[in-house]
């Protein structure tokens, strides 16, 4: 190859990654912006709301509560589910595998819990927690911020248990979610419900039906259901489109 034509191509080459990185710099300007940082937010906006800052690893003891069940009633999110022999299920944000080790026996035979975490310390109680419990049908995944690196069209639900709220790349995540969902499989958001002040939950760490239909509608998600059984929750659910 002449000089002069490897020069040509280095420049492409160069002004190609450079064209791709300025379309990144303004798709997330426009998708994001700042703001003084609230006490419990981390001065990052995202359709018209806060981005609260993550539990760490640290409140993991929260999680496993003994009286979260009769406060949430995991019972009734469980039932809501409806999970079938064979599903494939992602727990985004799993944490300790709280949820992922109660929906685990609902998927066998053949199926699989994806328990997905973005903080190594959760991966390694996580793990702690499925080898106690000897659920081998659970596997632990480290995640990015931005992507919940899971294999495409491999997942029939996916669900963020009082995680999407905290995410600081929500649309980021999101698409690599809707990646990893197989065609009409399913997603579903379980916030704690800002309609109702009487949940005993930070303001932040809240989540109105509305903004989550606002903000599951620029993806191709159709709404299929909300679920308000639940005492301080709501389930919502969409499916993605064919």
């Amino acid at each position: 190859m002449k000089p002069t034509t490897l020069l040509r191509g280095i420049c492409v080459v160069l002004l190609s990654y450079h064209s791709a990185t300025l379309a990144q710099v303004a798709a997330y300007a426009e998708r994001y912006s700042q703001l003084p940082a609230s006490a419990d937010g981390i001065g990052k906006t995202y359709m018209g709301r806060e981005i609260s800052a993550v539990m760490g690893w640290q409140g993991a003891s929260w999680l496993e509560r003994e009286e979260r069940n009769r406060e949430e009633r995991t019972d009734l999110l469980l039932a809501a589910l409806a999970l079938q022999p064979g599903t494939v299920v992602a727990d985004i944000g799993a944490g300790t595998g709280y949820l992922a080790r109660r929906m685990a026996p609902a998927v066998m035979p053949g199926g699989k819990v994806w328990a997905v975490d973005v903080q190594p310390e959760m991966i390694s109680l996580m793990l702690a927690g499925v080898k106690r419990s000897g659920l081998t049908q659970i596997e632990a995944r480290l995640s990015a911020v931005d992507d919940v690196k899971l294999a495409a069209s491999s997942v029939d639900l996916a669900i963020m248990v009082d995680v999407y709220h905290e995410l600081a790349y929500p649309y980021e995540v999101m698409a690599s979610v809707l990646k990893a969902l197989k065609p009409g499989g399913r997603v579903a958001f379980v916030e704690y419900k800002a309609e109702d002040p009487r949940v005993p939950i930070k303001p932040l760490h809240k989540m109105s039906e509305a903004q989550i239909k606002r903000e599951a509608a620029v993806f191709p998600l159709d709404w299929e259901r909300t679920v308000s059984t639940l005492p301080w929750q709501h389930v919502v659910v969409f499916r993605k489109r064919e």
